[in-house]
């Protein structure tokens, strides 16, 4: 990869179309029906996966983040990022959708939360009326599967209520809870060259939007600084290889370049003629990270 390769901080990316536009007006609305909202955040990436304009929105609304796909996290940066979002008032909970770790944490915490209020109102005579949640999440962060996972994949909206429209559809968690999905996401245009490279590393922003090869090479450098192991042992890489390589009198772009290209050799991408498909190979260590091949690893430390 020569160093006169695009970069990203010369790519303007807009996340912002129209039909988001709208759907942001609809939660504003949507909000005014519901208690608490349910923030999903990705595990590996909790910062460049929360919207930025969520905190505006729901600034007046109890929270609560769900950190999902916490498999795939480092467990000692999961452990820290729970501190981080309790230190901020906070609540927060590991999940992973797939196998439904954390979801009865999750109902606890709401009712929890939500406990002052429901006595507050029993108090007066209001006995029986449910939590209402809303759950906001941007692309990728499992919120379909945490859907079907609270509610037991049980999505049959729990009757129309005064006031709200057909299309709501509310989904019935237990006796105390019901849910509001929201129609989609919403996400700001961003200039940010690490928020950028985070989402494609975790598949929230399509691949062709960027170059591929790029992705790979800021991952692998990542991997190389944070969690070589990991690396070496997927790809059988030696360690002593490793830094013979990257002590090469050249610049750094070319070194770790020529890592992904040994690594492309133990995958055998390899075209005719015996060069190294870098293609594949970028999209060999791009899947297997997201798949979680890798091992369990976190993008983002915890900082403050």
């Amino acid at each position: 990869m020569s160093s006169e390769e695009k970069s990203f901080s010369k790519t303007s990316i807009n996340w912002y179309p129209g039909h988001m536009a709208k759907t942001k007006k609809q939660i504003i609305q949507d909000l005014k029906l519901v208690d608490i909202v349910i923030e999903l955040l990705d595990a590996r990436i909790p910062i460049s996966s929360q919207n930025p304009n969520i905190a505006e929105i729901t600034k007046n609304k109890k929270k609560i983040i769900v950190l999902n796909k916490c498999d795939l996290a480092d467990d000692r940066q999961n452990k820290l990022w729970i501190e981080y979002f309790n230190k901020k008032g906070i609540p927060a909970v590991l999940t992973d959708s797939n196998s439904g770790r954390g979801i009865d944490e999750c109902i606890r915490k709401i009712e929890k939360i939500m406990q002052v209020d429901l006595e507050a109102q029993a108090e007066k005579g209001r006995t029986g009326r449910k939590i209402r949640a809303m759950i906001l999440g941007i692309p990728n962060v499992g919120k379909s599967s945490f859907i079907n996972r609270i509610a037991k994949k049980s999505t049959a909206g729990v009757g129309n209520k005064p006031g709200v429209t057909k299309q709501k559809q509310w989904i019935r968690i237990n006796e105390k809870i019901e849910l509001l999905d929201t129609p989609g996401v919403l996400w700001p245009k961003f200039e940010s060259e690490e928020v950028a490279l985070n989402l494609c590393f975790t598949g929230t922003i399509k691949e062709e939007i960027l170059d591929k090869l790029e992705i790979a090479y800021h991952l692998t450098k990542f991997l190389l600084e944070n969690y070589r192991k990991n690396l070496c042992e997927r790809y059988k890489l030696d360690e002593k290889y490793i830094e013979e390589t990257l002590a090469q009198n050249q610049p750094e772009n070319n070194n770790i370049y020529e890592i992904m290209l040994g690594i492309g050799k133990k995958r055998g991408c390899i075209m005719s003629g015996g060069r190294v498909d870098e293609e594949k190979t970028a999209r060999t260590i791009l899947d297997e990270f997201k798949n979680g091949k890798l091992g369990k690893i976190t993008i983002e430390c915890p900082k403050g």
